[in-house]
């Protein structure tokens, strides 16, 4: 991964390139250009929750190139909660709750520039889905070739894996399928898409209402892995098969 580089370099590289690095991490986002397509189940091989497919607009926005690591957590919150910190920096911070991202965030936006968050649920789906073009998994619709792109249940041999070590999707953003589940912003409801927005939908519940995780991790079947799939969990949930990816607005 690229160490970080100043704000007015950074300033500079929002007009000049897709690819920009946060001044107070070395976290790295890519440039997603807005778009419609259709989100859900288009493949005919998800759960009830994935349905109906629908029609979805998203404004631009900067993913997070990899899913964030335990050093970077370290770096705002002084310490890795994970489960596998044998794994060491480089690999994805895991064992962390929705609530505990909040407050990662809160953190890393009064130390930088205000415009970290948590992806949407459509903002995610629209990445892995290579900005909605395909994308059975991120990366590829073949299944033969999913050991390729994702770590999960049968080669990650039981644990987390360092980020950025398996094949990027087409926009160049690292495992968004398998290795970890990353919490999204949404709260869950498994009739949200049936009450989707047409442009930049984001489903909100009860504050203490279940959210959504996506994307599958390295204890994941290939099927669950899929980036249609939607799963979701209490928002106080711990565990070491769950972290996130952030994005910035522009």
């Amino acid at each position: 991964m690229k160490v970080a580089i100043s704000l007015a370099f950074i300033a500079a590289s929002m007009l000049l390139s897709a690819d920009i690095i946060s001044a107070n991490t070395d976290m790295e986002f890519i440039f997603v250009k807005g778009g419609c397509w259709r989100m859900g189940d288009i493949f005919g091989e998800g759960e009830p929750d994935e349905r109906p497919e629908h029609e979805v607009c998203v404004d631009g926005f900067y993913m997070g190139k990899y899913e964030v690591t335990q050093g970077q957590w370290k770096e705002i919150m002084g310490d890795s909660p994970s489960s596998f910190k044998d794994c060491g920096d480089n690999c994805p911070v895991e064992n962390v709750s929705w609530n505990d991202v909040q407050e990662f965030i809160r953190k890393l936006n009064d130390r930088a520039d205000g415009k970290y968050r948590l992806p949407t649920e459509a903002e995610w789906e629209y990445a892995a889905r290579n900005g909605g073009n395909g994308g059975k998994w991120a990366g590829t619709n073949d299944g033969v070739e999913l050991d390729g792109y994702a770590w999960h249940d049968k080669n990650a041999g039981g644990k987390t894996h360092p980020a950025g070590q398996k094949k990027p999707n087409e926009l160049g953003i690292y495992d968004m399928n398998g290795n970890v589940w990353e919490w999204v912003q949404d709260t869950y409801d498994k009739n949200a898409y049936y009450n989707h927005s047409r442009n930049n939908p984001a489903y909100k519940g009860e504050q203490n209402s279940e959210r959504v995780v996506r994307g599958g991790s390295w204890y994941s079947k290939s099927g669950d892995v899929r980036s249609t799939n939607r799963f979701y969990r209490q928002p106080a949930y711990k565990s070491g098969i769950v972290g996130f990816r952030l994005m910035r607005t522009k």
